[in-house]
């Protein structure tokens, strides 16, 4: 089976990351080769395709600089089953928390999303064919001759006797009413009409409380399932730009065959899935004993056979994790790479250190991403029709700050850009529907005045930025 795998070039990839991410040109690389192997894998023979497993990567480097922005871009470019998770989440087995094959059963869940939506995209020109005929039988309430005839029939006291209907001349009278209404539906006229719709609805929520993570942490489809663990059909009246809606979905179910959803979705997470597994250093550490750290160590241990290969019953299907990428990362300020288990260490064999930004950086994280904190808020205001412009020596000035209140407490890197933005801005964003000057162009100047107060007790209390 032909599996959509991403097919750009290792140094396409690192283009598109550079639009969003400043620096970090190993890192990038890093994932470019990784996705693009995901790539080279799939044109190999099948017998030689079992052999060539994943080469994991460990992220190192402090917050804020791109770690996490790294895998959201990565995800978009993957035409793959994508997860992010975090380390800190799962607990030893035997402990309250979430285990650690859990981040498989979301990978796949994931991925049945993904196979469901390109299917439902297929057959979507007969779904939504369906759901304007159902539409048109709900919006058609001319009474058929038979209804007429019987509502006669009650008054007048005939039912007993055959009435004479022009079947030919019914059957075109309906046409001509379901085509005027067809009209007027794809015009839009009638989007406001109620209609009942039968909908379904699920009869046992109390089963969720039989797990932390529900009862799909069980293994268990329950729509595969029948009686009281089914579901109920239900009517309720809704607009008619609701239940094309529900309709929709509804028919494109009845189009698509469920199971082989199942089976794409599982060979894809098994054969191209990405899990990134985030704040790993979280978990780094060896305990000696008992207290809050004493699960550090287990957690590790049951990450360690799902890394390197193992089989996860999920309630689409039984999952063998040999191929999956996994992409781990932490900051690393308090244990280091070599406080992992070393079984671990060795599944994840590509290190890649991040660096810390530096003032440059921060201007051009400001300026030059396609998502830049400048371009985001002079969007924002513009909405409201206050039009805000920055003097380079403005950009310079936020950055230089911004790098001044990092040195003198904690170090979150580019997220302290995201505080001094809304700091800069606080009174357009909060007074933008009334004022009447509806523009300010900031300078270094203006932004000295506006933020020196903010930095001067951020770096004397540690309290505000």
């Amino acid at each position: 089976m032909s599996l959509p795998v991403e097919e750009l070039t290792p140094r396409q990839i690192v283009a598109e990351l550079d639009k969003y991410i400043v620096g970090q040109q190993a890192a990038k690389r890093a994932v470019a080769v990784a996705l693009r192997n995901r790539y080279r894998r799939q044109q190999l023979p099948a017998d030689q395709r079992a052999d060539v497993m994943p080469k994991n990567i460990l992220m190192m480097g402090p917050t804020g600089v791109g770690k996490t922005e790294i895998a959201r871009r990565l995800a978009q470019l993957a035409k793959a089953p994508f997860i992010k998770v975090e380390a800190t989440k799962f607990t030893e087995v035997g402990y309250v928390g979430r285990d650690v094959e859990s981040m498989i059963r979301d990978l796949v869940a994931n991925a049945v999303r993904l196979v469901e939506k390109e299917r439902f995209d297929a057959i979507r020109e007969e779904a939504e064919r369906q759901t304007e005929e159902r539409l048109l039988e709900l919006l058609d309430d001319e009474p058929s001759a038979w209804d007429r005839y019987h509502q006669t029939a009650v008054v007048t006291g005939s039912e007993g006797e055959t009435p004479e209907i022009d079947w030919d001349k019914e059957e075109r009278d309906r046409q001509e009413r379901r085509e005027a209404l067809r009209l007027r539906l794809r015009a839009g006229e009638l989007d406001d009409r109620m209609v009942e719709i039968e909908v379904e609805e699920a009869n046992n929520p109390f089963l969720q409380v039989f797990t932390p993570g529900g009862i799909e942490e069980m293994g268990i489809d329950t729509n595969q399932m029948g009686g009281a663990f089914g579901s109920r059909r239900a009517s309720r009246r809704a607009s008619v730009i609701d239940a094309r809606a529900v309709l929709l979905e509804e028919e494109s179910r009845k189009l698509v065959d469920r199971s082989s959803i199942h089976r794409e979705a599982i060979n894809r997470a098994e054969q191209t899935g990405i899990i990134f597994l985030d704040e790993i250093d979280k978990v780094a550490g060896r305990s000696g004993g008992s207290g809050p750290d004493v699960s550090r160590e287990g957690v590790q241990r049951d990450l360690l056979p799902i890394i390197e290969g193992s089989t996860v019953a999920t309630k689409f299907g039984p999952v063998n994790t040999d191929h999956i990428l996994f992409v781990a990362a932490g900051a690393f300020h308090i244990s280091k790479p070599s406080d992992l288990i070393p079984e671990l260490q060795g599944r994840l064999p590509i290190r890649v250190e991040l660096e810390a930004l530096s003032e440059d950086d921060f201007r051009r994280i400001l300026l030059e991403p396609k998502n830049a904190l400048g371009k985001q808020y002079t969007q924002l205001l513009g909405v409201e029709g206050v039009e805000v412009s920055f003097a380079p020596d403005a950009m310079d000035q936020i950055a230089k700050m911004a790098v001044e209140v990092n040195k003198k407490t904690d170090n979150i890197g580019a997220r302290r850009l995201q505080t001094m933005m809304e700091r800069l801005l606080e009174p357009e964003l909060f007074e933008a529907p009334e004022i009447s000057v509806k523009k300010i162009h900031f300078d270094s100047a203006l932004v000295e005045k506006r933020l020196a107060p903010f930095v001067r007790e951020a770096t004397a209390d540690r309290g505000i930025l």
